[in-house]
């Protein structure tokens, strides 16, 4: 049967929107973290979008959810592993409620420079047997990107372990961070990071402690203007993909995933390590108040005791990042 000119166009145009539906169809991946939307880990994880979709051709888009929209730190961790969402980035430490050995990135004082935070994170073979570790667990790790040196935010001056005594400190659920502050003197409280500024300006916490980039996006020193810089951990932020979603890859997605993800590391530990003076001049601007030195051997005669406790419970673990960081410390001043 000759069909006619206005069916056979119909069944062109059809065919035609079949094509395209085909042609532009997108996969939405979920990237869920709990920076603010002007903090280094919102650029960074945009950028990750833009580099994913461009290396897939388009058949994958990263739809950033910021500001612990889809859950803290620990929630998106548990979502990670349960392919709730596609990707996370947070701290070592966040990590550690599904890997516990990554407490030990938490000791105190391990590291001294970004330049050495780098090479341990890229080199460390202990670190990367962890690390190995990670896609039993429900997500693999795909980057190391940066958060920085956590120092702290106090509504009352701070110099030193005296100081701490009595003063109640929010910080994120961690083993060896509790253990650590515990030993500086202060009192711990565990809470998401959105109900932190308010928990300061009610009173309910003298302060808290996090990455200078993390405490400029959430105004911290609004509220708790004495900014210390005690450096007391190195926190960089793996970057993780859910297993689940990566063995839905192809081959060519995962590669191309995997590049975009290491990628953006340099730009991202580039942008926390040049900003930590502009944003520390600016928060003085606003009026917060920077103690640059503080007692640090005070703080590192306090956390001696952490070294042994950590000892009794990971054993040998312990003494292995300790001399990798030590090498590390001595290669890179």
């Amino acid at each position: 049967m000759k069909l006619t000119k206005p069916i056979t166009q119909f069944v062109l145009a059809l065919a035609g929107s079949a094509f395209a539906l085909s042609a532009y169809s997108q996969t939405i991946l979920k990237f869920s973290h709990t920076d603010q939307q002007q903090g280094a880990r919102q650029a960074a994880a945009q950028i990750f979008a833009k580099k994913v979709e461009e290396y897939t051709q388009g058949r994958y888009k990263v739809q950033v959810f910021c500001c612990s929209q889809l859950g803290n730190d620990p929630k998106n961790i548990e979502q990670l592993a349960l392919g709730g969402i596609d990707f996370t980035v947070s701290a070592t430490g966040s990590y550690a409620g599904q890997l516990p050995t990554l407490n030990l990135t938490m000791m105190p004082f391990i590291i001294d420079s970004y330049a050495q935070g780098w090479k341990f994170y890229d080199e460390s073979k202990w670190l990367k047997a962890q690390f190995d570790k990670a896609p039993a667990k429900g997500f693999r790790f795909l980057a190391t990107w940066e958060a920085g040196f956590r120092n702290m935010t106090t509504r009352d001056p701070l110099n030193g372990p005296d100081d701490a005594k009595g003063k109640k400190l929010r910080t994120f659920p961690n083993e060896m961070m509790r253990w650590q502050l515990e030993a500086m003197g202060f009192g711990i409280q565990i809470m998401p990071l959105p109900e932190v500024y308010l928990a300061i300006q009610q009173g309910a916490v003298s302060g808290q402690e996090n990455p200078i980039d993390t405490i400029a996006s959430n105004k911290f020193y609004e509220v708790a203007p004495h900014v210390t810089l005690t450096n007391h951990v190195y926190s960089p932020i793996p970057m993780a993909i859910s297993e689940k979603t990566w063995q839905r890859l192809s081959a060519a997605d995962q590669k191309a995933v995997q590049r975009a993800a290491i990628e953006v590391a340099p730009f991202q530990r580039n942008m926390i390590k040049d900003n930590d003076e502009k944003l520390l001049a600016e928060m003085a601007s606003k009026g917060a108040k920077i103690n640059r030195k503080p007692n640090t051997e005070a703080f590192r005669k306090a956390v001696e005791p952490v070294y042994a406790k950590a000892r009794e419970k990971y054993g040998a673990d312990v003494d292995a990042v300790l001399a990798e960081a030590a090498a590390v410390r001595k290669a890179v001043k």
